[in-house]
């Protein structure tokens, strides 16, 4: 793996890294499950953009359903899977080690003159 702080950037993972899914990533990897509408108040997300969300990462194999039911009322639970949790690991790894060595990278350029 590259030490450079920019391929750890341009290397995160696309899946994670858009903003909704990374967000029900940091949510879902503390915990065993958490329900669709925990989800959706901790997110603010409507219910179409949240569900849109976790359907991507349902597809790329980060997260599992299960649908349940609590007495008669439908639950839908999910889970980070071990290779979402191991991609999540991962691109936590490589945020971080951009931003503790970026700071070369952020200095100001001198204005000319």
């Amino acid at each position: 793996m590259s030490t450079d702080p920019v391929a750890s950037l341009l290397g995160l993972d696309r899946l994670i890294h858009e903003p909704g899914r990374l967000v029900l990533m940091a949510l879902l990897a503390p915990v065993e499950s958490a329900d669709f509408l925990f989800l959706l108040r901790q997110t603010g997300m409507t219910k179409g953009n949240l569900s849109s969300h976790l359907m991507r990462l349902e597809e790329g194999g980060y997260v599992a359903v299960e649908k349940t039911y609590q007495g008669r009322t439908p639950q839908t639970i999910y889970r980070v899977t071990e290779p979402g949790r191991a991609a999540w690991e991962e691109y936590q790894r490589r945020l971080r080690r951009f931003v503790q060595s970026s700071g070369p990278l952020l200095r100001p350029v001198p204005e000319p003159g």
